[in-house]
């Protein structure tokens, strides 16, 4: 809900009238931060505003999940902060855009104030233009703070982090000998995997030095067998999650873990550790080198009187000066990016931040270009076959490398609305005839009076739903013409349709094909309602006999799955389907059984969401079939017992006929529920493996909000979901009805 709910602030955004920016009035500081960042951003802020040249600021917290899609529809309508802070991963096309404003160095105390590393990621060039056809890179923010992934590890473990990955492997060998890992980290994430990647020699974006470029370089494929050898060798746990690694390191059952700042907060108290730089890359002699965010202060890019941008620049200089500097990393525990402020004798004797600060020179600064953000899904997808030992390196290679080609699709072609503004105004004019002819018929008959007064009565109700249902699937109907990149719209007709449709990039049933996802969205949902309808049925007729005890209490505890919020349940049963340590495969090598890797399959994966679906949906039908069974009279049990009915043939004839009336519609509300259950499939299996147990709703999902913000093409993945259950409810009103007159 809370990304339907963001989509459709972006979707008015677009059409809302532009707001003139105020010349007085104060500053407007947008921010995600929390605890003692919140603090210490506040206490600087104050501060400022008690300064000479200080000028009134109202600082607001918005949720880090928000944040960006806030910022992306309210700037370009001239709403929104005056600064925000923000990480530099969007800098490439804010800049393109016009959502933030170029810095003017000198204007914010001069680049030489801050780390070189930290500056790199927040250059970028303007389009190129007639009249500027090569555009030099400019500034975009300036820099707060940088975080990155180091070693840490267990004291009283080892006593000398591993320099080289060779020393890596062999203290690996030891502690493996001893039942503890050697390496703990989320290894099925590019994000953390970057280390390995770069140090190996890959890259992203230009070529390596034998010419191959992205996940098709051979850097790329010897970082990819370098995880598979800890996989084989067990120097990794399986399957891991943060909250795994958190508790491996604090019990003592792994040595050294890969993590960043963050991962401060979850080491329990009276653990020895310390942190150390990542170790060198022994076949390259490169060192590992992790990924390197930057949060930047930004100055939105809308139309600003000269006097409030340099107001807003003040603001920023004074955030990233050396004191301020200082106290956001004394108090805020933050890795300043301002170099002076460690001179300080409080962040340098601070050995946490000493460390990370070491870790800095070795860091790869994370690429600033929308083209990044289409490389998380390729990465984790190789990373995933190769951790269920589906492939090697080369094979994860090619993987990754054609599913990026897929997601990255190139806009379609603009395409011309003319066509569509025709349909849409001769529907409209057909509606209006459609009304006024019945307001005539209404008049003919005299019934005027009477039909204003139940308008009247209707007219909440028809409002609530225009505005609630209405409005929002006109909306979404109407993007699914549009292609969206960096703020902009553009018109392309069908074509997101036709994309969809033809299914290019993919196999017809294969993952990320429409067809395959509709084939697994019927199986699930036949599947599950089936089950549903089963279990409920079988339950509500042991409840209904009248000699069983402690009814009451039976019918509390099977009524709780449906009442626990199905995000809790789903991350419960996803705890309890893992590998090593869930419950499921506890009780299978407690019989003698081989544990299962349930989400390394298609079949199990599926299975395991379905289990889950199965526990959260029982109930309804359960409530649904006893309070039905409850109405039939006993008389007719009776009088079938008397004729010489079976107990099969009184629940054929009796039972099952007058349940039929509460049945159908339950069942039918049930297939339109689970056809869209996002939660279970999201949450519990995310698609794995490979997307094979995504249904329409979860691919949707993907394209808007995981591959580069491609709400056009997830919205006619909607229209199409529309159109399917439409014909559907079509179907089910003639069936509940043919249903009504057998009865």
């Amino acid at each position: 809900m809370t990304r339907v709910l963001l989509l459709l602030a972006l979707v008015v955004g677009v059409w809302a009238p532009e707001a003139q920016a105020e010349t007085d009035g104060p500053l407007v500081l947008w921010h995600s931060y929390r605890g003692a960042e919140e603090a210490a951003l506040k206490a600087s802020v104050a501060a400022f505003i008690e300064s000479a040249d200080g000028t009134p600021v109202e600082v607001l917290a918005i949720p880090n999940e928000a944040l960006a899609s806030k910022l992306q529809s309210a700037i370009p309508r001239g709403n929104g902060p005056d600064v925000f802070i923000f990480a530099h991963e969007r800098v490439g096309g804010w800049s393109a855009s016009g959502h933030i404003r170029a810095l003017n160095p000198e204007a914010i105390g001069g680049e030489d104030r801050f780390f070189a590393e930290t500056l790199a990621s927040l250059r970028a060039a303007r389009p190129a233009s007639d009249a500027v056809p090569d555009p030099a890179p400019e500034l975009w923010g300036a820099p707060l703070n940088f975080k990155s992934t180091a070693l840490f590890y267990r004291t009283d473990l080892i006593e000398t982090p591993p320099a080289t990955t060779d020393e890596l492997l062999a203290l690996g060998a030891e502690l493996k000998a001893r039942d503890i890992y050697p390496l703990a980290y989320m290894a099925q994430s590019f994000y953390f995997h970057a280390a390995w990647y770069f140090g190996y020699g890959g890259t992203l974006f230009e070529p390596d030095a034998q010419g191959q470029q992205g996940f098709a370089g051979q850097g790329a494929i010897a970082s990819f067998d370098f995880v598979a050898e800890l996989q084989r060798q067990a120097f990794v746990p399986e399957e891991v999650t943060g909250a795994l690694v958190a508790s491996l390191f604090n019990n003592k059952k792994a040595a050294m873990v890969i993590n960043g700042p963050w991962f401060l907060g979850e080491i329990a108290d009276g653990v020895p550790w310390a942190i150390a730089p990542l170790p060198t890359v022994s076949a390259t002699g490169l060192p590992a080198r992790p990924f390197l965010t930057i949060e930047a202060a930004f100055i939105s890019g809308y139309e600003s009187p000269p006097e409030r941008v340099a107001r807003s620049e003040s603001l920023v200089r004074w955030l990233t000066s050396p004191a301020e500097a200082i106290r956001r990393g004394r108090d805020g525990r933050q890795l300043v990016a301002t170099q002076d402020a460690w001179l300080d004798e409080g962040l340098n004797n601070d050995k946490v931040l000493a460390a990370f600060l070491a870790q800095r020179a070795t860091t790869k600064p994370m690429d600033s270009r929308p083209e990044m953000r289409l490389v998380w899904e390729p990465g984790d997808l190789a990373l995933r076959k190769l951790l269920r030992g589906d492939t090697d390196g080369a094979g994860a290679s090619v993987a990754a490398a054609r599913r990026h080609s897929a997601i990255s699709r190139p806009q379609p072609a603009e395409s011309s609305p003319l066509p569509f503004i025709i349909l849409a105004a001769g529907l409209l004019l057909g509606l209006i005839a459609l009304i006024f002819r019945g307001i005539v018929a209404v008049r003919r008959r005299g019934e005027g009076k009477l039909a204003l007064m139940g308008w009247r009565w209707i007219a909440p109700a028809m409002v609530t739903t225009t505005i609630l249902v209405v409005v929002p699937f006109v909306v979404g109907l109407v993007l699914a013409f549009f292609a969206h990149k960096d703020g902009d719209w553009t018109f392309v007709g069908l074509a997101h349709f036709g994309d969809i449709l033809s299914a290019g990039d993919y196999d017809v049933f294969e993952p990320l094909s429409f067809y395959y996802a509709l084939l697994i969205t019927v199986l699930w949902t036949a599947v599950n309602v089936a089950l549903h309808v089963a279990i409920g049925l079988f339950l509500a007729i042991l409840l209904n006999r009248p000699l069983l005890r402690l009814k009451p209490v039976y019918r509390v505890l099977l009524i709780l799955p449906w009442a626990v919020p199905n995000y809790i349940t789903a991350l419960i049963w996803k705890g309890m389907f893992h590998k090593q340590y869930g419950a499921i495969n506890g009780m299978l090598e407690g019989l003698g059984l081989d544990g299962i890797s349930w989400f390394s399959n298609t079949g199990t994966a599926f299975f395991a969401n379905v289990c889950t679906n199965a526990w959260l949906g029982f109930p309804f039908m359960m409530v649904v079939c006893l309070g039905a069974l409850q109405s039939i009279p006993k008389d007719l049990y009776q009088a079938a017992a008397v004729d010489g009915a079976s107990g099969w043939q009184r629940f054929r004839h009796v039972t099952l006929p007058l349940l039929r009336p509460a049945l159908v519609p339950a069942v039918l509300l049930g297939i339109v529920w689970t056809f869209n259950q996002f939660n279970i499939v999201y949450l519990v299996s995310a698609g794995e493996p490979d997307n094979s147990t995504d249904i329409l709703i979860s691919e949707a999902y993907r394209w808007a909000f995981a591959r580069q913000d491609q709400f056009g093409y997830a919205a006619a993945y909607a229209a199409l979901i529309f159109v399917l259950l439409l014909g559907w409810s079509v179907i089910s009103v003639r069936a509940a009805k043919r249903a009504e007159e057998v009865l």
